[in-house]
């Protein structure tokens, strides 16, 4: 049985232990944590959180889930769509640049890297859950901007995932490697600026030659 076939029982309970793994997982990273440091971190017996959780690979998976999907869910309600498309982009880089550059990312992302081998299945649902879910709603936007004559796209899902790693530029990079961990506003919007000028010059509806 995978992953994807295990369903998961949502009760009373199921929040607190998922703030008690997040928290176990942020501080332990993913080989030292265990069932029983989540129980007594979320306050409830280890029979609970294996209620909801039948092992410690699946609880990370909906861990990581639901903080994407929160972020996204956040992200969406928050951004106007119906603005013209260099404030929407600048929106969504805002949101992306935060939380490519949050601990909780960076703290996820190199758990996957460091599990890769032994457990390959942490990366991959990682990477649907977080770059692929992004990706999708990027996709759909530009969708939209493309039907507008705001841009001119022919895959937007490569359109997407090209916006993505402009707003990993610069300050992504020194996260991951551990030579920063603390970034200014100021930097951060120099990022998000060049994202969406670089993206829409190169996606800009080309001019009648006449």
């Amino acid at each position: 049985m995978t992953i994807h076939t295990v369903a998961i029982r949502k009760g009373r309970k199921y929040d607190q232990v998922l703030m008690g793994a997040r928290s176990v997982f942020m501080a332990c990273g993913y080989g030292d944590a265990n069932m029983d440091e989540v129980a007594r971190t979320a306050k409830v017996s280890k029979a609970t959180v294996y209620s909801y959780f039948p092992d410690k690979q699946r609880l990370f998976i909906e861990v990581v889930k639901a903080e994407c999907e929160h972020m996204a869910e956040h992200a969406m309600e928050e951004i106007d769509q119906g603005h013209n498309i260099h404030d929407v982009l600048g929106k969504a880089a805002g949101y992306m640049v935060n939380f490519f550059l949050s601990e909780f990312s960076q703290r996820m992302f190199r758990i996957c890297v460091a599990e890769a081998d032994r457990i390959p299945e942490l990366g991959r649902q990682f990477y649907e859950n977080g770059p692929i879910m992004g990706r999708q709603h990027i996709a759909e936007y530009l969708r939209k901007a493309h039907a507008k004559g705001e841009i001119e796209v022919t895959d937007f899902e490569l359109a997407a995932d090209q916006f993505a790693e402009l707003c990993k530029a610069t300050l992504w990079p020194q996260a991951v490697f551990g030579i920063r961990s603390e970034f200014n506003d100021a930097e951060k919007q120099k990022v998000v600026s060049a994202a969406v000028e670089t993206f829409c010059t190169a996606y800009a509806p080309k001019k009648d030659a006449r």
